[in-house]
């Protein structure tokens, strides 16, 4: 079989039912999880520490076993066919797991041994991962060297090497500064863009609306929420904006009814208002303060809200049960 070819046309590209994980000591880590990935999408995998992201992603790479439920890739069952669904697979985990000794070329040239690719052509595609993760000019330095991004980005160069149908990231950019993080995030467009199908989980909750079409929430081992990432934000009736503004504020900020507004700084304007209030009636009340605009834009702490917001309902609908 080969499994870049020898696929279910149609099947997505991940297919989770009833998946189930109770470890020895009795944790019940997942709880019935189902959950569909569409090929070529960009997957948000979201929820608080012990959520049982790490459980479900240890079980898709099977590095865990599952206790009950069922798994497959782009329509290869992962307990029947486990080596033909695991060709299929990139994983870039959050623990750096590759030798600091090694020089990155060698790292891999190496990796892409294990699977049987001939030298040649993994020396090809070394030089194509490295000049796409901007580190060609490091591919014959000690990795030991590399900073903390350049380790990550070859953490995804390596799990490339296979070129796999799908690619898992957990916590890719965690630890890695903001401006080496969205060179990341442009990397990983590209990646998604050229047909890999990707599955993020990540605690910057900005990486995952920037980077995500489609997303899931999961808490205490159950899923509280999932589908487009869009629907679900626009389930929010609040907006928030920030305005820059010219000048020192007045003492007081002007009264809108239904608005929230606060004062960050003496020249930023914090506002919460419903979906439906119409901006208009905001700009007045500035215009009658004397306040001037300088600037606006949208605060990115949308998918924030929802994340707390369904982590909240979740957590008060298990309490309902058990009540």
């Amino acid at each position: 079989m080969n499994p870049q070819t020898d696929t279910i046309a149609g099947a997505p590209a991940l297919s989770i039912r009833d998946l189930r994980k109770t470890y020895d000591n009795g944790v019940e880590a997942l709880k019935g999880v189902s959950l569909d990935v569409a090929p070529g999408d960009f997957y948000a995998l979201l929820g608080p520490n012990g959520a049982g992201k790490s459980t479900l992603i240890g079980i898709v790479s099977s590095l865990v076993n599952k206790s009950a439920g069922g798994v497959s890739v782009f329509g290869i069952d992962l307990h029947a066919q486990r080596d033909a669904a695991m060709r299929l697979i990139g994983l870039v985990p959050q623990e750096l797991n590759f030798n600091l000794f090694e020089k990155p070329l060698d790292i891999l040239v190496n990796y892409a041994g294990f699977y049987g690719i001939p030298r040649a052509e993994a020396l090809v595609r070394a030089e194509e991962e490295l000049k796409r993760a901007l580190l060609w000019d490091k591919a014959k330095v000690m990795s030991r060297t590399l900073s903390g991004g350049m380790k990550r980005r070859l953490m995804i160069a390596r799990a490339m090497m296979t070129r796999p149908r799908l690619l898992i990231l957990d916590e890719p950019t965690a630890g890695v500064d903001i401006e080496i993080r969205r060179g990341m995030w442009q990397a990983l467009k590209e990646i998604n863009a050229a047909g890999t199908t990707i599955i993020l989980t990540t605690h910057y909750l900005e990486e995952a609306e920037s980077l995500c079409r489609n997303l899931a929430i999961i808490d205490r081992g159950t899923i509280v929420e999932q589908g487009p990432m869009k629907s679900l934000l626009a389930k929010l009736d609040v907006e928030g904006f920030l305005f820059d503004i010219d000048g020192t504020l007045p003492p007081a900020l002007p009264d809108i009814p239904g608005a929230d507004l606060r004062a960050t700084d003496d020249h930023t304007i914090d506002l919460d208002m419903p979906r439906a209030m119409d901006l208009n009636r905001v700009f007045a009340a500035f215009d009658e303060a004397g306040i001037r605009v300088r600037s606006m834009r949208t605060k990115s702490n949308r998918l924030e809200e929802l994340f707390v917001r369904m982590i909240a309902q979740g957590q008060a609908a298990q309490a309902g049960k058990t009540a």
